[in-house]
């Protein structure tokens, strides 16, 4: 019995993290159907939900009204949910002076979670196509005429771009991050091509206004529950790699965004049964084996562990439990200090953002209820204020 749980725990987070990509593309390169492109400039509206995001809001605007697209077919929007810093007033000097007509700010005054900041603000918006973007990410100048060109086709309902990576060496793990969103891209890459890419990222996304499906104020993940919710009803959710935004490494870092990634993850479990019927069998194997199997490999480790440590003393797996020691090793080392090559640091890497569901567990027990909000999420790891 110890045999069969370590090879199949052993074998199933191999097939996870490099079985499942390899398959991916093998099946892409049979059944792939490349979506067709041309140039069009729609109507576009630039959404950016922002919270006390004073320190990069300014140059968040500069930077969109900057980019390579018609004056009179862009809006920018900046949606302030309740920001208690200086945000509202910093995006107002802008609507009001030097980009008036440009630029328009919602002042929301109570903060509420940014799925329900959304809902109300793609009511005013008055562009064809929707872009959401984050307020620390920063557009590539040819960033919207790249993604748009993904609406050309009349049964695309939504479109992603990426992210890269800036001053990966000023943050403590921005190789390791740099090197991991380098895989998730290529898995995106090879989804995308077999119709089945079912999210997008938060730095970069765009939407048909018409096709927004106003999800529940309590969703954690809204760059993948409107890509999915556009999908069920039956339009397609292209990925464009070359349409770019760029985000500083420190901004992606954080044990409680790994964790608030986790629930939206299993939040995103419920769509399990809309991909049944009608069946959509590269998407629905697409989530279970991207997005289910990320969230079960942290059991599957363990049960790995216990029974490599049940079978010690016997060949090979004596030398296996030594690897699997030698791994854990490194990463408490990598916990503790910053060994080089930074190669080293990797299985730190991989155990900590590993280790966020069992954060998940802790944080879903103790507010009694499987997704605690992107707010409870979000304190995770910070001391109550004193007093």
């Amino acid at each position: 019995m110890a045999k069969l749980l370590f090879w199949i725990s052993a074998g199933f987070t191999v097939y996870v993290y490099i079985g499942y990509p390899a398959l991916l593309w093998g099946l892409q390169s049979v059944f792939r159907s490349p979506p067709r492109k041309q140039s069009i400039e729609p109507s576009v509206s630039l959404l950016v939900a922002a919270y006390n995001e004073a320190a990069v809001i300014a140059d968040k605007i500069r930077n969109s009204v900057a980019i390579d697209y018609p004056v009179d077919k862009l809006e920018v929007v900046i949606a302030s949910d309740g920001s208690k810093d200086a945000t509202a007033e910093i995006v107002r000097s802008f609507a009001e002076g030097e980009t008036s007509g440009r630029v328009r700010l919602l002042n929301f005054e109570k903060n509420r979670g940014k799925m329900a900041v959304l809902n109300d603000a793609v009511r005013e918006l008055r562009g064809e196509i929707v872009v959401f973007s984050d307020a620390s990410s920063m557009l590539a100048a040819d960033s919207l005429r790249t993604l748009v060109q993904s609406f050309s086709g009349s049964r695309v309902g939504a479109a992603s771009g990426v992210y890269r990576l800036l001053k990966k060496d000023q943050a403590q793990l921005g190789s390791q991050e740099d090197l991991y969103w380098k895989y998730e891209t290529f898995l995106k890459v090879q989804e995308a091509k077999l119709g089945a890419f079912t999210g997008a990222h938060g730095s970069l996304y765009a939407i048909r206004r018409a096709l927004y499906p106003f999800p529940s104020a309590d969703t954690i993940n809204d760059d993948f529950t409107i890509p999915m919710r556009i999908l069920e009803r039956g339009y397609g959710v292209a990925y464009e790699p070359a349409a770019v935004a760029y985000e500083e490494a420190h901004e992606m870092e954080g044990f409680s965004r790994r964790v608030r990634i986790t629930a939206g993850n299993i939040e995103q479990l419920r769509e399990i049964k809309s991909l049944i019927w009608p069946p959509r069998p590269f998407v629905l194997f697409c989530l279970l084996s991207h997005k289910t199997g990320r969230l079960l490999v942290p059991l599957f480790m363990l049960t790995a562990l216990a029974a490599n440590i049940a079978l010690r003393g016997q060949f090979p797996y004596n030398c296996l439990l030594l690897g699997q020691m030698l791994f854990y090793g490194l990463a408490v080392l990598g916990a503790m200090v910053s060994p080089k090559p930074k190669v080293l640091r990797l299985p730190y890497y991989f155990c900590m953002i590993n280790s966020a569901l069992f954060a998940w567990v802790y944080q879903a027990l103790r507010h009694g209820r499987p997704i605690p909000s992107r707010v409870e999420l979000d304190q995770l790891g910070k001391r109550p204020p004193l007093g």
